[in-house]
């Protein structure tokens, strides 16, 4: 894949881009194939195609129950197809490199950096390493776990489902092969189970910080102050985003479950939007109010460099500093004492306006074309662009038009908004000269 990208001079978005797609493409044909399915028939090639993107853009939105129409060789397609999403197709890539031994280029360390959203090229194959034996890990201590619940449940098949559920949980991808109890159930009849819950949940918090954090607490520990300004704030934006929703799901929301019920649900569905797509309560009994809260959780996501999409906690605080910092009639936005650079400021506008933007349209066309409530589409367009995966029970039905509108989501939702950008526009050439300035009023 190096070669092939390298020869024709791509850049590194580009590579991204199309390695993504690649992949997709190659999921999808191999879906195709009687072997992937129960029935031993061929599956029709859209339907594949929104699987292979589901899987590798890591959000879960699925038109078949992935345990109902996948035979076992299908979901290990789909298990690899959601690794490969989760690491990234480019770490995917140098890690096949660095195990061949043959010496990465500083091309490809130059994409490796942007693939992890890493500040400096330097000791990226290190860092990369690092990430690699951090995902085995975390998945390996998840899939023991839940082996103690699965396996005196489902016998030697608990240990292909703790497998398959702590990649999926931890890869922030949402599928789950619950469907032999109930089709498109998740992870409903373990909506009180403490060790489930705290362990899907842990497994996605991880994914979804970011592998910068993780190397901040692996180096630093304990002592908060000497992280990055930037881990510091994707783990207070995260906590924020994980308690007040919790709060607000406990006390207006799941008013008929029991207590325990109540308790572990409302966590868990304020965890799940961070783009991990399990649930464990019915989406269907949340107001409008509780659907909406849900949609802006889902477009914030997780944070840079890490198996979750949506537009990432960062973008949100950087908006946010700007907001109070204009509140507050000082000249930038801050955190923690440091100062945010304007070129961070326009960045976080533009991917702001194009997830606005995608998520919008997106609810919009699939409401037209379906007839459909506009919540309702709004709910499955958040769920797509943010690679999320939570439905209002709506995939399996929508037509082709709508079908084809959520795939392109949730790529764009992936490979993220500024790669996207970057790798479909042209760039231009910066020049000395400056245009006029001249003064407009908004507000």
């Amino acid at each position: 894949m190096w070669a092939l990208f390298y020869r024709r001079q791509i850049s590194s978005s580009q590579i991204i881009l199309l390695g993504f797609a690649l992949v997709i493409a190659l999921g999808a044909l191999v879906l195709m194939l009687p072997v992937s399915s129960q029935t031993g028939t061929v599956t029709p090639f859209l339907d594949c195609l929104f699987t292979s993107t589901s899987a590798v853009c890591v959000t879960g939105l699925v038109v078949h129950d992935t345990a109902a129409h996948w035979s076992v060789f299908g979901q290990a397609v789909i298990l690899l197809l959601i690794q490969i999403g989760g690491m990234g197709v480019v770490t995917v890539a140098a890690a096949i490199t660095m195990a061949s031994g043959k010496k990465i280029s500083l091309m490809q360390r130059s994409t490796m950096q942007d693939a992890v959203s890493a500040h400096h090229v330097g000791g990226i194959v290190r860092f990369t390493g690092f990430i690699l034996k951090g995902i085995f890990l975390f998945e390996l201590l998840g899939a023991l776990v839940l082996m103690i619940v699965f396996i005196p449940e489902y016998g030697m098949k608990g240990i292909w489902l703790a497998v398959f559920h702590s990649i999926s949980a931890f890869c922030n991808a949402g599928f789950d092969l619950m469907g032999t109890k109930s089709p498109y159930s998740s992870l409903t009849s373990y909506a009180a189970h403490p060790v489930v819950n705290v362990t899907i949940m842990l497994l996605i918090i991880i994914g979804g910080i970011g592998f910068l954090t993780w190397q901040d607490i692996r180096q630093n520990g304990i002592h908060i102050r000497h992280y990055r300004m930037q881990s510091k704030v994707i783990l207070a934006v995260t906590g924020i985003l994980i308690l007040l929703p919790a709060l607000y799901f406990y006390f207006f929301e799941f008013s008929s479950f029991s207590p325990s019920q109540r308790f572990w649900g409302s966590l868990f569905q304020a965890v799940t939007p961070r783009t991990a797509g399990f649930n464990t309560l019915d989406l269907t009994k949340l107001s409008e109010t509780g659907q909406m809260i849900t949609c802006l959780l889902m477009l914030i996501g997780g944070s840079p460099g890490s198996t979750a999409g949506g537009m990432k906690t960062t973008t949100f605080a950087v908006l946010a500093a700007c907001a109070v910092a204009v509140f507050r009639k000082r000249e930038n936005g801050q955190f923690f004492g440091r100062r945010i650079a304007d070129d961070t400021v326009k960045n976080a506008v533009t991917v702001f306006l194009l997830y606005i933007t995608l998520f919008l349209s997106g609810g919009m066309i699939i409401s037209r074309v379906e007839n459909l409530p506009l919540m309702t589409c709004l709910f499955e367009s958040a769920s797509a662009v943010g690679t999320v995966g939570l439905t209002l029970g709506i995939t399996p039905g929508l037509g082709t038009v709508s079908r084809l509108v959520l795939i392109c989501l949730m790529f764009f939702g992936r490979v993220g908004g500024l790669t996207l950008i970057f790798a479909t526009l042209p760039a231009t050439k910066n020049t000395l000269s400056r245009l006029p300035l001249e003064k407009i009023t908004v507000g």
